[in-house]
Order: structure tokens, then C-alpha cells, then sequence
């Protein structure tokens, strides 16, 4: 596996137009109106989608990308309803939720769609800003983008100048951010591990912190982990999954998330240029193209029947047994990652998976 590039490969920007489309065409498939709420996730049948679950972060997610839609559009997607109300039924199912990612999107929608400051759920915010308590990487950095976009509608100055600083604080000498905040509270085969999740939002939440405030050392930490992954970006464009706080280096680079290619490297990149940062638009354009075409399988990603873009390719292993091979063995000694295990497990397979924040994040990547 090529874990690392100098220079992202030159290639024509693919079809945004067309990945938003497929969403616009599949989330109504995924939404449920009689409670205002999205899938978990849904799985290929035949000839449609099969939903399984629910999961209020997804409502919030959605919310938040269908607002870029038009009224009309939004309409179709949410059977009659719009992002406002999607976002009004996320919070409120949001105020009894003991899930501080969901708390998080949620206010961030409320703000940011609504032009809202829910109190109840910033008041839960504020108190987990103050707080030492362990906390994973993306809900803290989803606290923070949902305090700045409240920021003009409630005093949360202060709160999220500490939020920020806890993330900077915690940054790896290399850019990486860990998985979990403080890191030491993971187990010990995992504690070195963050995903890539654990770097677009930071990237993301700090960006925003330097654009409202000024700060120049949150623009300095967004550069510093932006500039990391970008590096380890594979020679077709691959976005990795699995990244070491150590080292900086690729820990396990499979499963490729399409949603990473599609969404949220675009949306946290975007980001970070719109702060006065670095323009990384090759490599966006370079990881949008891996979903059109890629090396490890030729079979589509997108679903022309139903328009779901389908979850990751992956390796044929069972339960993610590369990842914790690599997980525990550079946990014991940094880079032993057993090259042979590339060609044991080749990453072949198509995971026909579809979920709904992966469209939400979309739309909300390319309709700001």
C-alpha cells in the first residue's frame, strides 16, 4: 500500500453535480416522517434500499446539508418538511439525549439553520467545555463548531477559546490528533491511534476558531494536521483511515470511507482555506476522483437505482483484523506495520452500505 505522495496526481474535477444528486435521490429513501428521524443505515436489497435503526446525529448532519438545498428540494428529501424543521426536531429530541456528539450537532444545527441558540443544549455544551472529563476527539471538536456558530446569539466567547485550547493541546508533535482526549484514557494497543475522523474535524472546528477570533494557533494546529494527511494521501487519492499521534505516520490505511473522499475532506479543507489557510484543492480533487475510478475494485461506488454511494472498500479479512494487528504491533514498536499483511488481506471489497450523515456531510461540502 502507498501510504505517502510529494505531489497529489493531476486529474480533471469529477462531477460534484452529479454526487449531489445521488443524494438529493437517496436520503428520502433513509428518512422516516412520521418521527422525524433518519436510519442508522441502509443496505442493498433488491432493487432498493433495506433501512435498519435510527440515529439522531444523522438527522442533525442531514439538517445541516439540506439547508443548502432549495426549499423545493428540501421538500422532496424530507417528505414535505425542510432543514429548519429537521434541525427543530433534532434538538428537542436532542435535549434528553446523553450523547454529547448528538448535543453538539444538534445546537450546531439549531445556530447554524435555525439561526437559534437552544439553550438547553448549549447549556450542555458550555458545561462539557468546562470540564475536564475524557472525551472523544470529534464530539469536542463538534462542541466547538457549535459554540462559534452560536456566537453571536449567545455569550460563549470564553467557552470556546477553551475548547480550542484543549484541542491544540493535545495535537500530536507530528499534526495528529488522537482518538480520544486525554489519549491515555484508551487502551494501550490503541492509544497511539487516530482516525481520520479525528483529524477533518478538528481541522474543521479550528479553522472556524482562527476565522471568528483570530487566533493564530488554531489556524497554526489546522495547518499543522491538514498538511499531515495530505502528504499520507495515497497515490490515488485514497484518504487514510488509521494515522499514529507518535510518528504521523499511516497505521492501517483501509477501510477507504467514501464519505472521506466525497465529503468530509472537502468540507474540512474548504474550511481551512476560507480561514486564510492553505489551499489543498488537488488533493480534494484527487480524493473526489477515487470515487469515480479507483485501483482496488472496478465494480461502481455509486448506485444509479437508488443513488446511495456506497460505504468503503475494504480488505477480505474478518473483523478488522489488519487493523488490529497494526494497531498493537506499531503500539509496541513505531512503523512495525507487517508489509506481507497487504497481500494476505487485499483491499477488494465493496461494503453495500449506505448511511445517511455520509449524504448529509455532502451536500453540506459542496452546497455552502
Amino acid at each position: 500500500m502507498n501510504t505517502q505522495r510529494d505531489v497529489p496526481p493531476t486529474v480533471a474535477h469529477p462531477d460534484t453535480g452529479s454526487l449531489v444528486e445521488s443524494a438529493v435521490r437517496a436520503l428520502p429513501q433513509m428518512y422516516l416522517p412520521d418521527t422525524a428521524q433518519f436510519v442508522q443505515t441502509v443496505r442493498r436489497g433488491a432493487g432498493r434500499l433495506v433501512g435498519e435503526g435510527t440515529n439522531l446525529r444523522y438527522a442533525a448532519i442531514v439538517a445541516l446539508g439540506a439547508a443548502g438545498l432549495d426549499t423545493a428540494r428540501q421538500k422532496a428529501v424530507l417528505a414535505g418538511s425542510d432543514a429548519a424543521q429537521l434541525a427543530e426536531q433534532a434538538a428537542e429530541q436532542a435535549r434528553t439525549s446523553a450523547d454529547l456528539g448528538a448535543v453538539a450537532l444538534a445546537g450546531w444545527a439549531a445556530a447554524e439553520v435555525r439561526g437559534v441558540a437552544d439553550d438547553a443544549l448549549l447549556d450542555r455544551l458550555v458545561a462539557a467545555a468546562r470540564s475536564d472529563e475524557p472525551v472523544p476527539t470529534v464530539d469536542l471538536s463538534w462542541t466547538l463548531t457549535a459554540l462559534l456558530a452560536a456566537r453571536d446569539l449567545r455569550d460563549v466567547a470564553d467557552d470556546v477559546d477553551r475548547v480550542a485550547a484543549r484541542l491544540r493541546r493535545r495535537q500530536g508533535a507530528h499534526g495528529i490528533f488522537p482518538h480520544r482526549l486525554p489519549r491515555n484514557t484508551l487502551p494501550w494497543y490503541r492509544a497511539h491511534v487516530g482516525c481520520f475522523a479525528d483529524q477533518v474535524y478538528p481541522i474543521q472546528a479550528l479553522a472556524r476558531h482562527h476565522a471568528a477570533t483570530g487566533a493564530a494557533n488554531s489556524l497554526t494546529a489546522a495547518e499543522r494536521c491538514a498538511d499531515r494527511i495530505v502528504r499520507l494521501q495515497g497515490a490515488s487519492g485514497q484518504w487514510w483511515w488509521h494515522y499514529d499521534v507518535r510518528t504521523g505516520d499511516v497505521v492501517e490505511g483501509y477501510p477507504v470511507y467514501s464519505v472521506h473522499q466525497h465529503a468530509m475532506a472537502p468540507m474540512a479543507l474548504h474550511d481551512l482555506r476560507a480561514a486564510g489557510g492553505t489551499d489543498h484543492e488537488p488533493a480534494i480533487t484527487a480524493g473526489l476522483a477515487w470515487v469515480f475510478e479507483r485501483p482496488e475494485v472496478t465494480s461502481p461506488m455509486i448506485d444509479e437505482a437508488t443513488g446511495a454511494i456506497w460505504r468503503k472498500v475494504g480488505r477480505r479479512e474478518r473483523r478488522k483484523a489488519v487493523r488490529s494487528i497494526r494497531s498493537a504491533s506499531t503500539a509496541l514498536r513505531p512503523g512495525l506495520r507487517f508489509g506481507a499483511l497487504d497481500r494476505v488481506f487485499p483491499p477488494t471489497v465493496i461494503d453495500y452500505e449506505c448511511r445517511p450523515y455520509e449524504l448529509g456531510w455532502l451536500l453540506y461540502a459542496w452546497l455552502r
